[in-house]
């Protein structure tokens, strides 16, 4: 007998009880993701010209050596990434919580995905965030 619209509601209800906070959160962020047109974190590959979507969990700025860099770290529910900008000190809008969509070549560094100097695009901030 096929399923109806109620089962597959009960279903996912079911599934949600079931699941841990994390768990409820990676599954939001890969829609979000996949809504967004972007590549799941955890099946790019290094040297792979990707597109990410997810928040920002963390924005630090480190000067190395003579060259200050910003590096964010994004997860959408798959993997993480560390996005990084040389030569800057600050980027007005990359900030923890924000959600971006970002474009540019996968690598591998100390065993983190990064991506160098990627474009990007901030996504809508509601009214009253």
């Amino acid at each position: 007998m096929p399923e109806t619209t109620d089962d597959s509601a009960m279903r996912r209800l079911w599934r949600r009880l079931g699941s841990s906070d994390e768990e409820i959160e990676a599954a939001e962020l890969k829609e979000t993701s996949r809504s967004a047109g972007a590549n799941p974190i955890d099946s790019c590959n290094c040297g792979d010209v990707v597109t990410i979507c997810g928040p920002l969990r963390s924005v630090t700025m480190k000067p190395v050596e003579s060259v200050p860099t910003v590096e964010a770290e994004v997860y959408d529910g798959s993997g993480r990434v560390v996005l990084v900008w040389l030569g800057r000190r600050h980027i007005q809008g990359i900030e923890a919580g924000r959600v971006l969509t970002a474009t540019g070549r996968m690598n591998t560094v100390g065993g983190r995905r990064t991506i160098y100097n990627p474009r990007y695009s901030l996504r809508a901030v509601a009214v009253g965030e």
